[in-house]
Formats: C-alpha cells, sequence, structure tokens
C-alpha cells in the first residue's frame, strides 16, 4: 500500500513542477516583445518607433476581439484592432474603433489603401425594428426563423470600409445589421466591380451579391440547396457557418462553409459539381477551416491553400485531374487555430495563427523569417504582393518544402490530438495571452494535483 508520505511527496513534487513551468512561462512571456507593449490606452504610444522587424511592403493586420460591445479592457483580446507596419517596423496606421475587424484587401492601383469587413456589437436601443426582405433578397418567414435563434439583447452592424493607410481617411462603403451577435458577424466581402460586393453570409447560411449603392441584394446562393439540414452545426443557430468568399477571375465564387468541412465553387446558377474540397466529418482533409485561397493556373494551381483550423496546421492542395491532393503542410507546436494563409511572390508564405498569438512568414524551406506576436489575429495582408495568394506560386510550382515540426513540437501535437480541437481552442479563446498550449498542460497539472491533495487529506482525516 502506497504510504502517506509517499504521495505527499507526489503531490508536492507535481504541483512545484507545474507552477515552476507556469512561471517560466509568464517570465518568458513577459520578456518578450509583442504588439500590445507598444500601446497605451489612447492607441499607439510612439508611432515611430520600431514594433516589429523590417520586411519589404506594408503589412496589416486585423485582429480579432472577445469583447462584448467593443469596450476596451485590461485584456489584450478585449481590443481589436487594424494595424499597419511600414517596411522599417515602425506603425504606420492603427484603429481600435471596432468591435470586431476581419477579411482585409488591397484595394487595386493604390499603394496603401485596403478595404476591410468589420463588425460593432449594438445596444438594443440601437437595433432596427424592421428588416427589409425584398431588399436583403429574404423571405420573411426565413428571416424570423433564424433571427428567433439568436440572442435579443443585441445586434451586429455588418460593414465594409475603405481607409488609406497613410491619410487615416477612411470611407464606410456598405453595411446592414443583423440580430444578435453570435455566428451573425459577417467575416468576409469580397468586390466583384466598382459597385457590387460578394458577400459571405454567416448568418443567413448563404453567399449574396449586393449594390453597394442602392443596397440591394441581386443575387443568392443558399446553402440550403447543397447540404442537408443534418450536416455541420446546428440549424439555424449556426448552421454552416460561411466565413470566406472569394471573387475568381473567371467570376466563379469560393466559398468557406467552416461548420461542413469543405470548400466549395459556385457560379450563377449555384454549386459546380466535381469541384468541392473536404468531406462532412472527414477531419483529415479539412477540420472548420478559415480563409481558403485560391492559387490559379498561371501559378502553378488550380490550388487551395487554407487554414485548416481545429487540425492547427496551414495545407495546401493542389487540383490533380477531378480531385484534389495534398501537397504542402506547415505546422509547430505552438500553431493553435490558424485562420489565415497568404502566399506571397516569392514562395514565401504569410501565416496568421490566431490562438498562437502570432502573424509569422515561412520561406520556402518552412523556416520563419519574420514574426510579430500579436493578440488574437484573424487576417494579414502584405501588400504590393497580390490579394491574398493570387500573386504566389502553388508549393508543387516552386517544391514548397513541408514542417510538421521537430521532434519535441510532434510530441506535443500528438498530446493535442487527445483534447477535441473545439474546447481546447475554446479554453485558448479565453485564457491569457501568454498561456500556450504547455501552460494549460501545467495549469491542469497544478489544480489537479491541488485537488486530489486536498481531497486524500480530507478522506484520511475522516478514517482517522
Amino acid at each position: 500500500m502506497v504510504s502517506k508520505s509517499f504521495l505527499r511527496v507526489f503531490f508536492v513534487v507535481v504541483i512545484g513542477l507545474s507552477s515552476i513551468g507556469l512561471a517560466y512561462g509568464y517570465t518568458l512571456s513577459a520578456t518578450n516583445d509583442t504588439f500590445e507593449s507598444h500601446l497605451t490606452n489612447q492607441g499607439v504610444a510612439n508611432p515611430q518607433h520600431q514594433a516589429v522587424e523590417p520586411r519589404d511592403n506594408v503589412t496589416v493586420i486585423a485582429t480579432d476581439s472577445n469583447s462584448w460591445r467593443g469596450e476596451a479592457s485590461s485584456g489584450p483580446r478585449a481590443r481589436a484592432e487594424l494595424v499597419a507596419f511600414n517596411p522599417d517596423g515602425n506603425i504606420l496606421y492603427y484603429n481600435d474603433s471596432h468591435t470586431r475587424y476581419w477579411d482585409v484587401d488591397p484595394v487595386p492601383e493604390t499603394r496603401t489603401t485596403v478595404e476591410y469587413m468589420f463588425a460593432d456589437h449594438l445596444e438594443p436601443s440601437s437595433c432596427p425594428d424592421t428588416s427589409n426582405f425584398t431588399q436583403r433578397r429574404v423571405d420573411e418567414e426565413v428571416w424570423n426563423e433564424y433571427k428567433d435563434a439568436r440572442s435579443t439583447n443585441a445586434c451586429t452592424r455588418n460593414g465594409y470600409e475603405r481607409v488609406n493607410l497613410t491619410t487615416g481617411e477612411v470611407t464606410r462603403i456598405w453595411s446592414e445589421t443583423t440580430p444578435g451577435k453570435e455566428a451573425t458577424r459577417y467575416h468576409d466581402a469580397d468586390r466583384l466591380n466598382e459597385t457590387h460586393l460578394a458577400v459571405a453570409d454567416i448568418y443567413l447560411d448563404r453567399a449574396f451579391i449586393v449594390n453597394t449603392t442602392s443596397g440591394q441584394t441581386e443575387w443568392t446562393w443558399n446553402a440550403s440547396s447543397a447540404f442537408p439540414r443534418e450536416t455541420g452545426g446546428p440549424y439555424p443557430e449556426d448552421w454552416t457557418h460561411i466565413n470566406d468568399i472569394e471573387v475568381l477571375e473567371d467570376g466563379r465564387l469560393m466559398v468557406s462553409a467552416r461548420n461542413q468541412d469543405r470548400v466549395v465553387f459556385l457560379n450563377r446558377s449555384g454549386l459546380i459539381d466535381g469541384w468541392t474540397l473536404g468531406k462532412e466529418d472527414d477531419y483529415s482533409l479539412l477540420y472548420e477551416q478559415h480563409n481558403p485561397d485560391y492559387i490559379p493556373t498561371e501559378h502553378g494551381g488550380p490550388a487551395i491553400l487554407v487554414g485548416d483550423s481545429e487540425n492547427n496546421r496551414v495545407v495546401e492542395y493542389q487540383r490533380t485531374g477531378n480531385r484534389w491532393e495534398q501537397s504542402w503542410v506547415w505546422r509547430d507546436a505552438r500553431m493553435q487555430w490558424p485562420r489565415d494563409a497568404d502566399r506571397l511572390p516569392n514562395g514565401h508564405t504569410l501565416i496568421t495563427d490566431s490562438n498562437g498569438n502570432r502573424v509569422f512568414e515561412v520561406d520556402e524551406q518552412g523556416e520563419v523569417v519574420w514574426s510579430v506576436n500579436i493578440a488574437f489575429p484573424y487576417e494579414a495582408e502584405r501588400l504590393g504582393t497580390g490579394d491574398e495568394s493570387t500573386g504566389g506560386p502553388s508549393a508543387t510550382e516552386v517544391n514548397l518544402d513541408s514542417q510538421t515540426g521537430s521532434l519535441s513540437d510532434r510530441v506535443l501535437i500528438f498530446t493535442k490530438q487527445f483534447i477535441p480541437g473545439k474546447y481546447l481552442n475554446g479554453l485558448m479563446y479565453i485564457t491569457p495571452v501568454w498561456m500556450g498550449f504547455l501552460e494549460v498542460l501545467e495549469l491542469a497539472a497544478f489544480l489537479t494535483g491541488c485537488l486530489l491533495w486536498a481531497g486524500v487529506e480530507g478522506v484520511w482525516r475522516w478514517l482517522s
């Protein structure tokens, strides 16, 4: 029988080692330079101070937040930001006026002008009493079905804005309001032409094209025409979670249905058969992905580079005949819920690691050559390199090396597989920024050790 002394020593060792690990992680994080260290409550402390390592061209980053209605707090994730870094590493532009910032696209024939999606949570008193169903091209009964599934104590203004990063001039292009705040925030819109946007409608499980001058929705595709309701998430609360749309050069639309683990291709008639990437619950292909980028034929495609979020990796698929085949993958132990990756013209890849709290660039051999620690980034764009990955080569074209981490990385990656991705990422969403996966394990060991020791001591006292 195990003695009391042995168990007490065991608990002391477990609690002591986990405490040391947590202290080391916190100390290491405190000594690392982060973008947030350059901020005050009023914004950027010194725009002329070098905040990141120099890099060619301007780098723009949009960050998500976990704030309720955009009110800043002491936590770095409570403040969503749109930030741009000059090539010399100082801060060109900063704005934190919205509750969320999402997709960012460069404006053609400009040097430092971008367009982006944003979301603002509004108090009930600011929410519209009625909706123009005809203008939105939606049946009133369908609208009410979705509305009844959302919270009534807030609504969300989804908008698309243009900003000149040099002058700071912001122009509102288009916006509309949706009920609730969960699974109602549009993540992406893409320019079709000067007056029309293609929008990923996360709220009504559809894609639509809107005239930004009149506000009229002129075309829609409903996911219900392609997927049975038994797939994906709960209907209608968060069924498809359509989170990305890309207008291709030939007029097709590429759409990410996150909860169906699929990327689909559309034309004006609907779903294009034979082009879908991914299968329902086949997590070896995709697992609740974000921001797929299309690499065209002239750059070695067709290929799709995508943040395979719940698999904690960035992966690329090459179109071979009538099939998609994996051609490249990048991951390390720190990577946690990546939500964007852009292939640059030089063959490098710019990666946005949301719960890893970083944006970084890897070269053709998969080595990290530039990075910035920034809380909860959603998307990054390197200006002057084309929109997303349209200017970069496919992995097959330039024979990129995949990266799956060092031996210690692979051990931690293997350990992560025993914790469902949704639960782990949900936990990472609320833990402090300095806590990575290893620190979460150490915290679990510390709390478990304390509780078990207290329980065992209580049993011994009761028996005595």
